[in-house]
């Protein structure tokens, strides 16, 4: 039995490639290693913006782990641009995950590049591996193992937030 531990970054002080965590920020990334301490994780890989990279940083030190960047993790994009309806059109790109704007990725596109990661961590001999990853990937990622996870549940992430994850069928999928 295999389990995933699927984690949205930590507060940052914006959406940049390079944007880092912000004082609050850190000291999330101190509580998240606090929590996960004793999770008995073997593997970490995470998405190689800053903010992914700083909140998971204090749990690789205390586990004396390296960290994995995939680029498969990063975050997805919506659209070009900034959009004042960019809500709108997330939610209606959770209720038709081929539905791509200009300049984006769909969800289905998105969900697949995360579920290659699963697939390659399934194929790893690590039994408890850790993600860090981005909010809109992370519940696209979820909705992967559970059709019924949205735009609702994007919403209602925080920063940070985990979620272990059995990958044996049905997957048990619980937020910690």
């Amino acid at each position: 039995m295999k389990t995933l531990y699927v984690v949205r970054h930590c507060k940052a002080e914006g959406q940049e490639a390079d944007a880092p965590l912000t004082p609050e920020g850190f000291a999330q990334s101190d509580s998240l290693a606090d929590s996960l301490a004793t999770a008995n994780i073997e593997r970490i890989i995470s998405s190689p913006y800053t903010r992914a990279t700083q909140s998971i940083a204090p749990l690789a030190r205390r586990l004396n782990l390296a960290v994995e960047l995939d680029i498969r993790l990063v975050e997805r994009v919506l659209c070009s641009g900034s959009r004042p309806d960019w809500q709108e059109r997330l939610r209606a790109s959770f209720s038709d995950l081929d539905l791509s704007f200009e300049g984006g990725e769909s969800g289905r596109e998105a969900m697949q590049r995360a579920a290659a990661v699963v697939a390659d961590v399934q194929r790893h001999s690590a039994r408890t591996t850790l993600l860090v990853t981005h909010g809109n990937l992370m519940a696209l990622l979820l909705k992967h193992f559970d059709d019924s996870v949205g735009f609702a549940e994007w919403r209602a992430l925080s920063n940070p937030d985990v979620y272990r994850v059995v990958l044996t069928r049905p997957y048990s999928i619980q937020r910690l």
